[in-house]
């Protein structure tokens, strides 16, 4: 955990979905159009999307999620009295004026090094729901990125490429070790914040009626938003076997099912 986070900008202040989209610094042109698709796709559905302002996927994730009018961070390895790389010193500005925020764990003054970059790497996934890789090759900072997000039990997706391609075959072997596969933002949305889907078909979600004082909770949280386990039992007071008993009944019969870590209604 870091020490101290310093931020320019502004947080959200309430809790809302968020992504982290990392990727390959020099993308081709189909790292650049599926990257700039699942960014402005999500962000379009008011899920916050993070990233590090380095220059290729980084910085089309966060010119997307702009472009939909949402909201992107980006976590930066140096102090916020500059901006790394200068020539995103404009897209840094962009994202605090729609309502984002430049964040860093170094001091102001405290220039960029090496090791400052893979540290970051806790700090993208650490603040995001889930970690998406659009395109990285099998030795890259991504691979740090993920053992981080794996380590804070955070989801991973990765977009399938062609075998001939090696920026396609760090997501491809992430595909083999277990990762989710992605093929549209619907994927992604369906893992981390199933809420969304019901508003997406114009309706709101119809709650199923709970059995107990403890379900009934349990289904306000999932209205509001938070659908992970760990979270809930963060949030509510009621003791923690308590709620894994009742997630348990519900889902026995049939209320909800629960997905690597996250409850998704079902009915």
């Amino acid at each position: 955990m870091p020490s101290q986070i310093y931020v320019k900008g502004k947080l959200p202040n309430k809790r809302v979905p968020a992504v982290a989209i990392i990727g390959s610094r020099k993308p081709t042109s189909y790292g650049e159009a599926v990257t700039h698709q699942l960014a402005y796709e999500l962000a379009k559905q008011g899920i916050v999307i993070v990233s590090g302002l380095a220059y290729g996927i980084d910085a089309i994730a966060h010119k997307a999620a702009l472009e939909a009018g949402g909201v992107t961070i980006a976590v930066v390895a140096q102090g916020l009295h500059r901006v790394y790389p200068a020539a995103h010193a404009g897209l840094a500005e962009q994202i605090i004026l729609a309502g984002g925020a430049i964040i860093s764990e170094q001091a102001m003054g405290v220039e960029a090094r090496k090791s400052h970059f893979l540290a970051r790497n806790r700090i993208v996934s650490g603040i995001a729901d889930a970690v998406i890789i659009t395109e990285a090759t099998e030795r890259s900072g991504t691979v740090s990125t993920v053992a981080h997000a794996l380590s804070q039990n955070k989801e991973v997706f990765a977009v399938p490429g062609p075998i001939t391609s090696l920026l396609s075959a760090g997501p491809n072997r992430f595909l083999q070790q277990g990762a989710h596969l992605v093929t549209r933002t619907h994927d992604i949305i369906e893992v981390i914040a199933p809420q969304l889907l019901t508003k997406q078909k114009g309706r709101q979600a119809q709650l199923p009626l709970p059995s107990t004082p403890v379900e009934a909770s349990i289904l306000e949280q999932i209205q509001q938003g938070i659908s992970d386990i760990d979270m809930l039992i963060d949030t509510l007071s009621t003791a923690p076997h308590e709620i894994l008993q009742a997630i348990t009944m519900m889902e026995l019969n049939g209320v909800i099912k629960v997905v690597a870590g996250k409850i998704i209604l079902t009915k």
